[in-house]
């Protein structure tokens, strides 16, 4: 189906841009931004965390539908294209936690995505997503800092972006059934 790989690569061309979107938001938006450190934003109250971590929310969602449209091959490519610019648009000291995270978050994504697309595309996405944000919040804090003091931030405003998604989600699911487009 043409318009299904048609979106498949829109939303490839979109997961690439939340890499250098959230290393540029991290260091330019935020209500407040850290001298030598990260611009931060609410996600809930008395709770921050740096702005990337919409982007990263976003990634997760779009991973999936990258291979729903397009296939498995293309989700692991991705993958693989993604860590590389993580790491090569990372800050020097950070070049490891986040092509580890990156890597591990986005591969846990998949695990689970791909049993669970069967059952139904908004809970695989809802169910691999969340999978994905705790490795990602994990691995990054750990390897980055040693602490996980700032889990909530980060689990938080990931999990925002990825519960905003669900109605486009829901949306896309009935549409595709109605076309009688089927994931890829």
């Amino acid at each position: 189906m043409r318009a299904g790989r048609a979106e498949g690569f829109l939303c490839l061309a979109l997961f690439g841009l939340c890499i250098p979107a959230a290393n540029w938001l991290i260091g330019h938006a935020g209500t407040t931004c850290v001298p030598q450190g990260p611009c931060l934003i609410p996600v809930a109250p008395g709770i921050m965390a740096p702005s990337g971590v919409l982007m990263v929310g976003a990634a997760l969602v779009l991973r999936d539908l990258v291979q729903r449209r397009l296939g498995l091959g293309w989700a692991f490519g991705a993958i693989l294209a993604g860590t590389a610019l993580s790491a090569l648009l990372a800050p020097p000291a950070l070049v490891l936690a986040s092509a580890a995270a990156f890597l591990l978050s986005e591969a846990a994504d998949l695990a689970i995505y791909t049993p669970l697309q069967r059952r139904g595309l908004v809970r695989a996405v809802a169910a691999s997503s969340v999978a994905g944000l705790l490795v990602d919040s994990l691995v990054f804090l750990w390897l980055a800092f040693g602490s996980l003091d700032f889990l909530a931030g980060q689990v938080l405003g990931k999990l925002w972006l990825v519960l905003l998604s669900l109605p486009l989600l829901q949306w896309l699911r009935r549409r595709d059934a109605r076309r009688g487009l089927t994931p890829a």
